[in-house]
């Protein structure tokens, strides 16, 4: 089989050709810069718990040191001079993790330079693309004009893809929704580690609202929302904006402060028509533009890679699957696209001014509430979505049992027994391939598991999880939130429940399995009317039968012309001409933005 194509060299592209190879399929990264990426501070992510878990798992190092990223110990919500609400991290409510995105993109950088599956060819600007039956073919220009052979191709090259372009995939959406002049500084605030929105600050020239959040080694990201209509950000403006915010924030007198970097964010909302056609997928700023409010763009776009990374995986390793890879888009655009809607239907609320707080008594703390909520990664605006309504969703029974965790929605951390019987975190066992079922054993944590590995209900799960339609693998939990003893959790490989059932069920686990893998889905559309795989193949352009190429190009071109090739390596070779491309281009709007979240200066 041909190697995935990623196109892109972002956090998301990485990530997404890290959890490949973790599921030992070979990629392309084709990276249009040098290979190095811009250190800018003030261009900064904020990362939810299970987010920061899969990019650490990933980049093999924890990145909340004093060097590398910070975990905030609290949050603080203001309006002029008054603390109206206040969060204080813990176990049970997680800190995000703040970092640069210079710093985790060098990680993830720094992790492939040692995965042997993953080839990143820098200076790869890709400018054509056409599929057929078996895979794609890709062209890029740079230093050497390239041919590349793939078996799918994945678009994360940000808000101006290429990809989506070639694919003819519209991007609607609105412009420049919001503005922030941005400056990452180093210096003591009275709320050290605490990260502040401050609303309605007292001081002349303050704006609407100030953020300020901790960075690692002592430093700061401070965003000033900018009026609506085109403030021009002079360096001295914001000079004067640091100055009198530090002053305010630290009892009418400046602390002193190194500044780091300056720029001003763009929040942008759009949203691709189609993340599929055919072998080719778009994920992050090439699918989705959205960060007003708290919410993340990365975020998202780290869990796109995480959701497509085992799908594309199993298609990879056991050929077709294209109702498992629908589901791709039908889970992740759903869950962005109700993120969009609620950021638009708050926004007009949350800035509209004094009007609104005139006739709703209370309604200004229910804004900081909600603003607050969406930092920090829960309420309305920031809590993970589920996929409930996913075509992986298996049928429900009366075994079926309900718990703090919705089906669909991303699992607890708890701690289990791996088979080999040490005591691991269940999400470090993720993005393994594998099918989790956990039971929920009381009591197990005190005796050795010599002694109830083969007591009671084990045997039993032990025989229906060796059945399953694919490699699962059986841990046990001490206990899990709200579920009681002997309840047996089907956990995907990305870490979202698919059921939890009440005791050991083969038959209902088995069927929960199948529809989790896409194949009760597939088997239901075989039964329509014209289904069969024909009709499966055309709803995806034709594009999912096997490959019969090997490599990453062939001699002469050759792989460009039929697809195949007689070589057995990943090494691209010049093209006599330029590639034929697969549609128009994008007809999008004008002044499509440049990026969601980078600052310019």
């Amino acid at each position: 089989m041909d190697p995935v194509i990623v196109v892109g060299a972002g956090p998301v592209g990485l990530t997404l050709a890290l959890s490949l190879a973790r599921h030992s399929v070979p990629t392309v990264v084709l990276d249009e810069g040098p290979g190095k990426d811009e250190q800018r501070p003030a261009r900064t992510v904020v990362l939810r718990e299970d987010t920061a878990g899969l990019v650490e798992r990933l980049a093999g190092h924890s990145f909340g040191d004093a060097h590398t990223g910070a975990r905030w110990t609290g949050w603080r919500s203001m309006r002029r001079k008054q603390v109206v609400r206040e969060l204080t991290f813990s176990d049970e409510l997680p800190s995000p993790l703040h970092l640069p995105q210079h710093v985790l993109t060098g990680a993830l950088r720094d992790a492939i330079a040692d995965e042997h599956l993953v080839k990143v060819a820098v200076e790869s600007k890709l400018d054509a693309l056409e599929q057929d039956a078996s895979g794609l073919t890709a062209h890029t220009r740079g230093p050497k004009d390239t041919w590349w052979r793939g078996s799918y191709l994945v678009g994360c090259d940000g808000p101006r893809s290429t990809v989506r372009k070639l694919l003819d995939v519209r991007f609607p959406g609105r412009t420049a929704v919001e503005r922030h002049a941005v400056a990452a500084l180093r210096t003591e605030l009275p709320w050290a580690g605490e990260a502040l929105l401050h609303r309605s600050p007292p001081w002349r020239d303050a704006g609407a609202e100030v953020t300020g959040r901790p960075l690692a080694d002592g430093g700061w990201r401070i965003d000033w929302l900018l009026p609506p209509r085109g403030e021009l950000v002079t360096p001295d403006a914001l000079v004067a904006r640091i100055r009198e915010t530090l002053a305010g924030w630290c009892g009418g007198t400046t602390p002193s402060y190194e500044l780091l970097d300056t720029g001003v964010h763009t929040v942008h909302h759009r949203l691709a028509r189609r993340w599929r056609v055919g072998r080719a997928f778009l994920a992050g700023d090439a699918a989705h533009l959205l960060g007003a409010l708290g919410t993340q763009g990365l975020d998202e776009g780290l869990r796109d890679a995480d959701n497509l990374a085992w799908k594309l995986a199993l298609a990879w390793h056991h050929g077709p699957r294209p109702a498992l890879l629908d589901s791709y888009q039908a889970e992740r655009r759903a869950v962005v696209a109700a993120r969009l809607r609620a950021a638009d239907q708050v926004l007009p609320m949350l800035r509209g001014g004094k009007g609104l707080r005139a006739y709703v008594p209370g309604s200004a703390r229910s804004q900081d509430a909600l603003l607050m909520d969406g930092h920090v990664g829960s309420g309305q605006l920031g809590t993970p979505a589920t996929y409930a309504d996913s075509p992986l969703a298996p049928e429900s029974s009366d075994s079926v049992v309900r718990l703090d965790t919705a089906p669909g929605g991303p699992v607890t951390d708890v701690g289990v027994t791996a088979p080999d019987g040490s005591f691991v975190r269940l999400r470090d066992r993720l993005g393994r391939g594998r099918l989790l079922v956990v039971l929920v054993a009381p009591g197990t944590v005190v005796w050795e598991r010599r002694h109830w590995v083969t007591a009671g209900v084990m045997p039993r799960l032990a025989a229906a999880v060796a059945a399953l339609p694919h490699p699962a693998e059986l841990l046990v939990a001490e206990a899990y939130p709200s579920a009681a003893a002997h309840t047996v959790l089907l956990v995907r490989p990305d870490g979202h429940l698919v059921t939890a059932l009440g005791g050991v069920r083969p038959a209902e686990l088995y069927a929960a399995a199948e529809a989790a893998l896409g194949v009760a889905a597939a088997e239901a559309r075989r039964r329509k009317p014209g289904g069969g795989p024909e009709a499966d193949g055309a709803s995806t352009a034709g594009a999912d039968g096997p490959s019969r190429s090997a490599s990453a190009g062939g001699p002469s071109g050759s792989a460009a012309a039929d697809g195949t090739s007689s070589s057995a390596d990943t090494t691209p070779n010049k093209a006599p001409k330029a590639a034929p491309t697969s549609g128009k281009g994008d007809a999008e709007a004008p002044g499509v933005p440049p990026g969601s979240d980078r600052p310019t200066g």
